[in-house]
């Protein structure tokens, strides 16, 4: 099995196979169906019932307005203009012309009211997003790339938004005025109706044949987006990799070859969408020839007024526009429910579960002890990563775990921190279960100094902060002066209130990892867990981090994974992991006595110039 660097270590690469067997594994609800996916929509806009209903009742009133508009028309023609009644005509032309004055401000306002309620709807699909991602588990995140991610909490909710604003009042509003039209022209003319309805099923057919296509192009489509995306972030966040290895032309030739996935899917997507408005536009153009044709010779022989006629090609028009507006919403219908679905397939994922029983007060005193565990990650089927291990840490003991990549360093990181649950065994702290513990009131009494510090893109004050984010400017400045960072923060630009960018690119490792390290001091943790924190750093800063890290592991629990062995003198214990055993454990010196894996180690390193 192969691995790759994370940040407590390293972990296994998954697969396109792997990949696959976890989604056939995975069970539970999934957003898999447009009719789910549309109910769970309607669930957020129905919160805001009130205002939803006063849009319906402006549409309504537009849509009531917008027939009553042709029928006024018909009515000045056959009572005024062809009995030559124009003295009389000033009255009836101003109700026409307020009928058109209300039916706009009718629109304004239903547009107005309904881009309200779906920026509310898609600030609450976002905020249910991003918390929902806040509580799933650390694998979730191993497995998926983050641009993909992005770009259902940006593009996909983006395209739901552009629906709801213009979509969903159209929807409604057209079946509203088609229903209206069909009841008026019945009343005027049941054949006339009849003739200008022969249309419907060439309709039906042609958005049977059109949706079919563009259903599954859509979807292709977002999932071409967001596929994009993740190589955009990769690449754009790993450039010093990438130009390292000289590895341009191959990460160009990957997005080209995505990015020429998008644009086929993307292609074909629009144009098949593209037929629904040429095919309706055709259909619109016979019903008018038939209506205004055999309009015209029933005319001609006294069976209707020329007034039914000007009144039935208006409404021939407009029974057949709202079949040209519904038509053409279903592209951006189903591109929003393509889009949907991605977002709700995450919303569906099973959150990580803090079933503690033990009230969230409860203070650890630092003792860990690991009883038989055995652990294996989901994708490794047989291959378990732990294998029976058992050790006793006493409070305040420091533990360096050494050993080859892939022995379970990094599983016993991670399995403290509860980013995993174990498969057999028990973890106790203080004698408790880790079960019986809440995971907030775990991970909140620890702290991490990783190999690769994260900075956020704010002030050196909120960095450290992240600590303890009651901790005052005063408790900040102390911490980075027990962390030897103080003395390079005031040569920053504004000092402690400098904005450092979100890769630290101003500031080097050495320095962000002392900030990392000020950012535990003032968490003030009764258990840390760091990765070998000095690696790769010069001489004269691994000092002053060494200094630092030695203040901050006083009185603590500490768990250090070693790369270097000359980093971990200072060790109570020393665990050797070896194929996920643990295989070796003691003092160091007990260790050297012993003279096995460790003792081999320690050899090699002095060999090696003590690196």
């Amino acid at each position: 099995m192969n691995f790759i660097r994370k940040p407590f270590g390293y972990e296994p690469i998954l697969t396109k196979d792997d990949l696959k067997r976890k989604v056939e594994k995975k069970k539970g609800p999934r957003a898999n169906d447009w009719k789910s996916t549309l109910l769970k929509i309607w669930k957020i806009v129905d919160e805001q019932r009130f205002l939803l209903i006063t849009v319906f009742f402006m549409v309504v009133i537009s849509s009531i307005l917008s027939l009553v508009g042709p029928l006024l028309i018909g009515y000045i023609i056959d009572e005024y203009i062809l009995k030559s009644q124009f003295q009389n005509m000033l009255p009836i032309v101003l109700t026409l012309i307020g009928v058109y004055i209300i039916l706009s401000i009718s629109l304004f306002l239903q547009n107005f009211w309904m881009i309200g309620i779906s920026q509310t709807t898609i600030y609450k699909m976002r905020t249910g997003l991003f918390n929902h991602l806040m509580r799933l588990p650390v694998s979730f995140f191993d497995k998926r790339q983050h641009g993909e991610l992005m770009s259902r909490a940006t593009n996909d909710i983006e395209t739901v938004s552009a629906t709801l604003n213009t979509s969903f009042i159209q929807v409604f509003s057209s079946l509203l005025t088609l229903v209206g039209t069909v009841i008026v022209m019945l009343y005027l003319s049941p054949l006339l109706t009849v003739l200008t309805m022969l249309i419907i099923p060439l309709m039906f057919l042609s958005m049977r044949w059109i949706t079919k296509r563009t259903g599954k192009l859509f979807k292709e489509q977002q999932a071409a987006v967001g596929a994009l995306n993740g190589t955009i972030e990769e690449t754009i966040s790993g450039q010093a990799i990438v130009k390292a290895f000289s590895q341009e032309k191959r990460v160009i030739e990957e997005f080209r070859e995505k990015n020429a996935k998008l644009r086929k899917t993307g292609f074909w997507a629009l144009t098949y969408s593209g037929f629904i408005p040429k095919v309706m536009n055709f259909l619109n153009n016979i019903s008018f020839t038939i209506v205004a044709g055999i309009g015209g010779i029933l005319a001609f022989h006294g069976h209707v007024s020329i007034g039914v006629i000007v009144i039935f090609t208006e409404y021939a028009r407009q029974f057949t526009r709202p079949l040209n507006d519904l038509a053409n919403q279903i592209n951006t219908v189903l591109s929003a429910i393509a889009g949907a679905e991605r977002v709700f397939s995450i919303m569906d994922e099973t959150k990580e579960v803090d079933d503690g029983k033990l009230s969230e007060d409860t203070r650890l005193k630092g003792e860990v002890e690991f009883k038989d565990v055995h652990f294996k990650y989901e994708l490794s089927e047989d291959q378990e990563t732990l294998k029976g291990v058992s050790f006793h840490v006493k409070p305040g003991q420091t533990v360096a775990l050494v050993g080859a990549t892939g022995a379970g360093k990094t599983t016993i990181m991670q399995l403290i921190a509860r980013f995993y649950d174990v498969g057999e065994g028990q973890i106790l702290f203080d004698g408790k279960d880790v079960r019986e513990l809440k995971r907030e009131t775990l991970r909140s009494q620890m702290a991490f100094v990783l190999q690769d510090p994260l900075l956020f893109e704010d002030s050196v004050y909120e960095n450290i902060r992240y600590g303890k984010l009651d901790a005052t400017d005063e408790e900040i400045i102390e911490a980075c002066k027990k962390a030897n960072a103080h003395e390079f923060i005031m040569k920053l630009p504004k000092g402690y209130d400098t904005i450092l960018a979100s890769d630290g690119s101003e500031i080097s490792h050495g320095q962000k990892q002392l900030l990392s390290i000020a950012r535990a001091l003032v968490a003030n943790p009764v258990i840390l867990l760091l990765d070998e924190a000095t690696s790769s750093i010069d001489t004269v800063t691994e000092v002053k981090i060494q200094e630092a890290l030695e203040l901050l592991m006083e009185g603590r629990t500490s768990f250090v994974i070693a790369h270097r062995l000359n980093t971990i003198r200072h060790a109570d214990l020393v665990f050797v992991m070896h194929e996920g055993q643990l295989v070796e454990s003691g003092t160091q010196q007990e260790l050297i006595n012993l003279n096995g894996i460790y003792a081999k180690m320690l050899e090699q390193t002095d060999v090696l110039g003590n690196k």
